[in-house]
């Protein structure tokens, strides 16, 4: 279960890693507007802004207390919510040109998938994942690749998991060519 999906964000009563952080902050700023035009996410959004002032005030606010490791952890938590907020932006900006395309609107969409129109827009902003039917459904009716609606990256626990057990067979021969490093952005 991931944490950080607005389902569970007001569960929450702590970010504890630099990647949550970032995560958090960059879910927030997407809701900043879309409370605009759905006022039920207005207290998800309140609480995700005081988790980031109460992680901020606990890990970053004492600079003599700022460690190398911790700003290395900050610049790759970064590094991979923006390779995730780009996917985002990529795959909303073709869904939006193959509306336009096709001539339907996104609340057309909504219908077609059985949603509200508000988590429609909850979907194409990346606040909540599209489900596999959705993504299939993406797919078909507008022949989408589906390396373009399926986010490559992975879990933190996955790509832990995956780390270690590459680790362990690194004495072994085997002919994966995948480094430890790559997992970092995936």
């Amino acid at each position: 279960m991931e944490r950080l999906e607005i389902d569970n964000i007001l569960k929450l009563d702590e970010l504890n890693s630099e990647l949550e952080y970032e995560k958090a902050i960059s879910i927030y700023g997407r809701l900043r507007w879309m409370v605009k035009e759905d006022n039920s996410l207005k207290p998800i959004k309140q609480h995700l802004k005081s988790l980031i002032k109460l992680y901020e005030e606990s890990h970053w606010n004492d600079e003599t207390k700022i460690r190398d490791e911790q700003i290395k952890e900050s610049d790759l938590a970064e590094r991979i919510v923006s390779s995730e907020s780009e996917f985002i932006q990529k795959r909303k900006e073709l869904m939006r040109g193959k509306l336009k395309e096709n001539g339907i609107s996104q609340q057309d969409l909504a219908k077609i998938l059985g949603h509200r129109p508000s988590y429609m827009s909850e979907l194409m902003n990346g606040v909540r994942p599209f489900s596999r039917d959705d993504i299939i459904v993406l797919h078909r009716l507008f022949d989408i690749d589906l390396k373009d609606l399926v986010p490559p990256f992975l879990k933190t626990e996955v790509t832990n998991h995956i780390k270690q057990t590459l680790g362990e067979l690194k004495n072994k021969r085997t002919k994966m060519k995948l480094k430890l490093t790559d997992l970092e952005t995936i």
